[in-house]
């Protein structure tokens, strides 16, 4: 759900954001943000579908899906952010494009469009693979409606947090940590926002296809979706606002 390259105990450039080890062929980061992006949405709906099963409790059924969301999140950011970058995330895909399109070895419109489209079918896959490995019915769309502004509103808040969260470790040279930063926050957001922070269009549209604890009512989608790239654009502004200080080694 976040661009993570390793940054070396010398890098004092962290503009733009984990640029792609160009040694790295595209196929092969590709591969790693559908994977990556399947594993995650497998484990927040199959730990949601677990949770269900085990207790009534929703506040314990929601701590259960948190805990295993964090886990799952900071293993598979480790695991595949030297090879893709662990974006897992359309709206950090996009970001990270933005803010390194003056730069040629930045992120490029050809890696977007290969991205962005791997990180949607793996969010189908992980959904439909959550879903048959609890005996649910493989494909069934939600009916948890999220319409309500509030839950908009957490999601801008969710989401602007965790392109903050993950440019502005990169600003100051701190992306080693972001396989427990990242993870921890979305920890943390799954609990201080409304909407229990998604915070990711590609997972959005995935939790879409079960009707379980994780779903999302498709009718929810547009707003779910829209609120998360705005708050990508109020991210990538707070970012310019608190880290102007923070230039590239050699600027004027």
């Amino acid at each position: 759900m976040s661009a993570i390259d390793e940054a070396g105990p010398d890098a004092t450039d962290a503009e733009p954001l984990g640029v792609e080890p160009p040694a790295v062929p595209l196929l092969n980061r590709v591969a790693a943000e559908l994977v990556g992006t399947a594993a995650l949405v497998a484990v927040v709906v199959g730990s949601g579908i677990q949770a269900t099963e085990l207790t009534q409790d929703i506040g314990l059924q929601l701590l259960a899906n948190s805990t295993a969301t964090v886990f799952g999140l900071g293993v598979l950011i480790l695991l595949l952010g030297p090879v893709s970058g662990a974006h897992f995330n359309p709206v950090v895909t996009l970001a990270e494009w933005w803010t390194g399109r003056k730069d040629p070895k930045g992120l490029g419109p050809r890696e977007v469009a290969a991205y962005i489209p791997a990180q949607i079918v793996g969010a189908i896959g992980g959904a439909i693979l959550a879903d048959a490995m609890f005996g649910e019915a493989l494909v069934k769309w939600s009916t948890h409606d999220r319409s309500a502004g509030h839950l908009l509103l957490g999601e801008v808040v969710a989401t602007a947090g965790l392109v903050l969260l993950i440019f502005g470790l990169a600003k100051t040279d701190h992306l080693r940590f972001a396989p427990v930063a990242v993870a921890s926050y979305i920890g943390a957001a799954y609990w201080f926002t409304s909407s229990t922070s998604f915070a990711n269009p590609a997972v959005t549209i995935g939790r879409a296809f079960t009707d379980t604890f994780a779903g999302i009512a498709p009718a929810s989608l547009p707003g779910f979706i829209g609120m998360q790239l705005i708050g990508g654009t109020l991210g990538l502004a707070l970012v310019a606002l608190i880290f102007t200080h923070r230039r590239p080694a050699g600027a004027k």
